[in-house]
């Protein structure tokens, strides 16, 4: 394709990115620089990278980021491992059963998070399932507390996202060659040395994908916090995305806010750029 074509047809489709990324993004920046509650948002003041420094020196801010690095340290495996083991299981199930059980693997992801978060708490709730099971084996009350809170947000994230990880790796797997299982078969490879050797090997670019997507996932996490947490600062359990919600809101810091969220912004490019390259090298050496 010529390449005045090949431009004439992406022009629509950046336009409407550019509007819909970049313009926000640059807005945020200035709000940034600026002193800005609700009393001044007509007037904001500027005043640089006061704001940033303010964020830097934010001792909250850095325990948001903690409690959001250990959600992401234990979510993102989690959800890989996961996803990955159903669709293993599932990919050995006839066709009838198979739907039957994607169904329900799917659930969590159909629901929308805030009714899948106050359905996940009703099993917590005095009157709960989990709780009654919890008091019966260990003969104790289950209690909300700063680890019990953090320990629930973390496990509702991998139910959760697991069924995109799941869906993803069960697309992948249907398209693994079948000569390669039995020739692996045939020497005798276990069940252990197929996965190891040729499924693996296969889905790493999907693998890749899902990584990515459970990255940003874990930075923009909002629904569950508020929920399980009530947002109750006795359990510390703010993410990055909460605090900045309780910047804007609660104290009323826009100006502060909008710093909050480039840093955001940035710690995500931090992040992705470096797997986005080896996802780039690893499709060019497929070529």
């Amino acid at each position: 394709m010529p390449r005045n074509t090949f431009y004439r047809f992406m022009a629509p489709s950046m336009i409407v990115m550019t509007l819909l990324m970049v313009v926000p993004i640059l807005m945020a920046i200035w709000l940034g620089m600026n002193f800005m509650t609700y009393n001044n948002i007509n007037a904001p003041q500027f005043v640089g990278l006061r704001n940033y420094v303010d964020i830097l020196q934010d001792p909250q801010f850095w325990q948001s980021f903690r409690f959001t690095f250990l959600y992401a340290l234990f979510v993102v495996p989690a959800t890989i491992i996961t996803g990955f083991t159903i669709a293993l299981l599932l990919d050995q199930v006839g066709r009838i059963p198979r739907g039957i059980y994607m169904s329900l693997f799917l659930l969590p992801f159909i629901i929308v998070p805030i009714v899948g978060t106050l359905m996940f708490k009703q099993l917590f709730e005095p009157s709960g399932l989990f709780t009654y099971i919890y008091q019966t084996i260990l003969d104790t009350k289950f209690r909300y507390n700063e680890i019990s809170v953090k320990i629930l947000i973390i496990l509702y994230g991998i139910w959760y996202v697991a069924p995109f990880a799941f869906v993803v790796y069960f697309a992948g797997l249907q398209t693994l060659s079948q000569d390669q299982i039995e020739a692996a078969s045939i020497d005798g490879a276990s069940r252990w040395q197929k996965i190891r050797y040729i499924v693996i090997p296969h889905l790493r670019s999907l693998t890749i994908l899902i990584l990515l997507f459970s990255i940003m996932d874990t930075y923009r996490v909002f629904d569950s916090v508020f929920v399980l947490s009530e947002m109750n600062p006795i359990y510390k359990a703010d993410t990055i995305m909460t605090y900045t919600f309780k910047t804007a809101v609660t104290v009323q810091r826009l100006g502060k806010a909008n710093a909050m969220a480039i840093l955001t912004v940035l710690g995500i490019m931090v992040v992705l750029i470096p797997n986005l390259i080896q996802a780039y090298r690893e499709q060019m050496e497929e070529r």
